[in-house]
């Protein structure tokens, strides 16, 4: 399937709580050609996430079935939970839009095996570990046992930063933020419009 040569596709990866969910809805807010992949998970949703807007979700019965029948692009298990890439959701937007990712290592690389999409990937890392853990507390979603996780997994999702396009130090969420606009802007030359300036 050859998707529009026009439209791009955008992978944010980072250790949990380095900033990439931020980033990810400050592209969408500004760029009105931009849509944010919705992934399928089963986790339970937090109090403030909405079906069908931050992710669908489904029980772990329900995901399974689709990996059997293939209809993901990509999936993975991360921290007890599934989380996927729908390949319909996915085809069905690229054709209008450009998508950004919010997905993890595994998910990159299984979508890197699909020569017909145009993946841009970029990683952002928190500038150390105890900046990190800094966030990951103030963040306040999690328990001190689910923080402990998240922190632990960080040194095998950090060792996966030679399989992306771009490294960024996200060190103040503004420039890390501007660095990424200009990676897009770059590669989608100037076939972006940005929604503020649209009266």
């Amino acid at each position: 399937m050859n998707h529009d040569e026009k439209n791009i596709m955008v992978i944010l990866s980072s250790p949990s709580g380095a900033g990439k969910t931020t980033i990810t809805k400050k592209i969408q807010q500004k760029y009105q050609s931009f849509k944010i992949s919705v992934s399928h998970t089963t986790r339970k949703p937090r109090p403030n996430e909405v079906d069908g807007v931050d992710y669908y979700f489904v029980s772990q019965e329900k995901f399974k079935k689709l990996i059997k029948e293939d209809k993901f692009y990509e999936y993975a298990k991360i921290f007890d939970n599934y989380y996927g890439t729908s390949k319909k959701s996915v085809d069905s937007t690229i054709k209008n839009n450009d998508i950004i990712f919010d997905i993890d290592w595994q998910g990159t690389k299984q979508l890197s095996k699909f020569k017909n999409l145009k993946l841009i990937k970029i990683y952002i890392v928190p500038p150390n570990k105890e900046e990190l853990k800094k966030r990951l507390i103030k963040r306040n979603q999690d328990s001190p046992t689910e923080v402990e996780r998240r922190f632990k997994a960080y040194d095998q999702d950090i060792k996966h930063w030679k399989d992306y396009d771009y490294v960024i130090i996200n060190e103040n969420l503004e420039n890390c933020y501007k660095q990424i606009e200009k990676i897009i802007l770059k590669n989608k030359n100037t076939e972006i419009i940005s929604s503020q300036k649209v009266l």
